[in-house]
């Protein structure tokens, strides 16, 4: 890790105490666990801190823990082009909570939360028009939830009798659950240019 981002650490840690958590380091980058309820002032305090000016929000994302209380970890990406230096944020958040959404400070974030939304099922308090982004309007459930079957709930087709898009349970039969996992380049036997050079040498 750098000095220049165990400095930025320290500056996080002592400029807003109640906010941070705790911070690591990994790939290069420096990661901060935030209180929930202070995201929002700790992303304007990134963008317009002079030591920080993380002014471009890369991505928001999330991660399902099915077996915590703290149900989702709610992760934010920012750039700094002024420092060239990246963070990455993570807020722990349980079904029951609404995030704060930040889309005042980064514009950019609206489509991020909505996708979020629609992925996961996490609402953000503020969010000017969360709806879904991804799936359809009538989808049902949030497909990156770990409890999501991998089948769906519903199946969408084009009926020519009713000239129209129909959804329908899933059906499966049972020839479609028969999964063979081999690989077809596994049982393939390829000679590669230079490999009879190898042959001669034993």
């Amino acid at each position: 890790m750098s000095d220049t981002l165990l400095s930025l650490a320290e500056h996080l840690k002592a400029a807003k105490p109640a906010a941070v958590i705790t911070t690591e380091f990994a790939f290069g980058e420096l990661n901060v666990d935030v209180e929930l309820s202070g995201i929002v002032d700790f992303v304007a305090f990134l963008k317009s801190d002079p030591a920080c000016k993380f002014s471009s929000l890369v991505d928001i994302t999330a991660v399902d823990h099915p077996e915590r209380v703290k149900r989702f970890d709610v992760i934010y990406h920012f750039l700094s082009m002024y420092t060239n230096q990246r963070i990455r944020l993570r807020v722990a958040v349980s079904e029951d909570e609404m995030v704060p959404s930040v889309h005042v400070i980064h514009p950019s974030a609206n489509w991020f939360e909505r996708e979020v939304f629609d992925m996961f099922g996490i609402l953000f308090s503020g969010h000017p028009d969360l709806r879904r982004l991804l799936t359809d309007y009538g989808f049902r459930g949030h497909p990156l939830r770990k409890d999501f079957p991998t089948t769906g709930y519903t199946e969408v087709r084009y009926d020519e009798v009713q000239k129209r898009v129909v959804y329908e349970p899933v059906s499966l039969v049972q020839e479609y659950r028969q999964f063979d996992f081999l690989s077809p380049w596994e049982s393939a036997q390829y000679i590669l240019p230079g490999d009879e050079k190898k042959a001669e040498a034993k």
